[in-house]
């Protein structure tokens, strides 16, 4: 049964909440101030009509909006869409004294990864996002976050989808647009026989596609799907993580590039495939830190075949389990780090007791974020900046970067 309810603001995934005696009710696709209809069970509400429509309310660039649950606010106005999202890193720092620029806005059709869902149904397959809040799964034939090349391979992407589908659970396939083509990661599509995996093959040369791995094994690999850090190629490994755009990725490492400039000697923790270490390395040696092989190895070939960089050495470590110490830190000039969600805690202690001048940090949730600044404050860092990045367009989701810096302690 539905009922009137009035939105009194946005909540941190983007739903607009509206206060009840029952408490906070999220009600997803509504704006502040407007007047709606929805059905409500528990804490939540279906959207069923909007009566009073927020004057910042637009018109959604996809058909498929509030069914595919890939995006949240393609409805809000596109400053005052910017605007909340920077609000959401200074509302995460709160009591952090500190500035916070302006937010590095996202372009729509420039996400060049994007992890689709699928699985065979009675109509066909099934190749999209799975709805807001649930395991169904919306088949897609647009996709206005996404790069052109991505959307225009989707009909051919849900026929490779098709062939290599040996189970009848819902499965991932894991879409990046490199320098040789699309190179697709698929997980938990069931176990292909040789049969399969032929005309899989087959296809995947057909459509000119670099690569096709399941479950982390290449089963096919016509071109290395390559990836250019700043002006290193690197041959990333299946599934590798990159930022979600290469205009995020680019003004990420200006920023830290220029913090860190008159570093000799640079750590970079969390590294990755090197999105930062091998652009850093054009002016200061490097020592790279990542817990996963591949994107270590990637890494370091990237390097060694490039020319005219600095010296750049690699260190496989789980950061969480062995943090590098203050002690091995000392040795460093300069410090990036990009951990996952979760944060840095334990690794930030020891970046807090040591003394490297500059250190930028990077992360994806401004809640970690803000725990890791105060442990690193509280050390003695002053933070100088911090600016929000988005490259999660229409989601939640935004990045935050931090600037802190310490005097260095005159050894003697």
């Amino acid at each position: 049964m539905s009922a009137r309810f009035t939105i009194g603001k946005l909540g941190a995934q983007g739903d607009g909440i509206a206060e009840t005696e029952g408490g906070d009710l999220f009600i997803p696709f509504t704006l502040p101030g407007e007047t709606v209809t929805a059905a409500r069970e528990r804490d939540r509400a279906a959207l069923m009509a909007v009566l009073e429509a927020s004057p910042l309310r637009i018109e959604p660039a996809c058909r498929h909006f509030t069914e595919c649950g890939g995006c949240a606010l393609q409805h809000f106005e596109a400053a005052a869409y910017r605007q909340w999202k920077r609000d959401k890193v200074v509302h995460a720092l709160k009591g952090i004294d500190c500035s916070i620029d302006e937010l590095v806005a996202c372009a729509p059709h420039t996400r060049r990864r994007v992890v689709l869902a699928a699985r065979r149904a009675e109509g066909g397959m099934l190749l999209g996002f799975n709805r807001h809040l649930s395991p169904e799964i919306i088949s897609i034939s647009e996709c206005p976050i996404s790069l052109p090349a991505i959307v225009a391979a989707l009909d051919r992407l849900r026929s490779l989808a098709d062939l290599i589908c040996a189970t009848t659970k819902s499965f991932r396939m894991a879409v990046t647009m490199t320098g040789s083509g699309l190179d697709i990661a698929v997980h938990e599509s069931g176990k292909l026989g040789e049969h399969q995996r032929r005309i899989a093959s087959n296809f995947v040369l057909a459509q000119g596609f670099a690569r096709l791995s399941i479950d982390d094994e290449i089963i096919i690999e016509p071109r290395k799907p390559v990836v250019m850090f700043g002006s290193v190629a690197v041959a990333v490994p299946p599934g590798a993580f990159l930022q979600a755009t290469e205009a995020a990725e680019r003004a990420m490492a200006e920023i830290v590039g220029s913090h860190l400039k008159r570093a000799k000697k640079v750590a970079d923790l969390f590294a990755g495939c090197g999105s930062f270490a091998l652009r850093l390395a054009a002016k200061s040696e490097v020592h790279a830190v990542e817990g996963d092989a591949a994107a270590l190895s990637a890494l370091d070939r990237g390097a060694r075949f490039a020319t005219g960089l600095k010296r750049v050495t690699g260190e496989r470590r789980d950061l969480f389990r062995r943090p590098l110490t203050f002690k091995e830190l000392n040795a460093f000039d300069g410090l990036v780090f990009d951990p996952p969600r979760a944060g840095a805690e334990d690794q930030s202690k020891q970046i807090a007791r040591s003394d490297v001048p500059f250190v930028a940090a990077v992360s994806c949730n401004p809640v970690t974020l803000a725990r890791d600044l105060r442990i690193l404050i509280d050390g003695g860092y002053t933070l100088k900046s911090v600016t929000p990045i988005d490259q999660f367009l229409w989601s939640s989701h935004v990045e935050a970067l931090a600037l802190l810096e310490k005097p260095r302690k005159r050894r003697g």
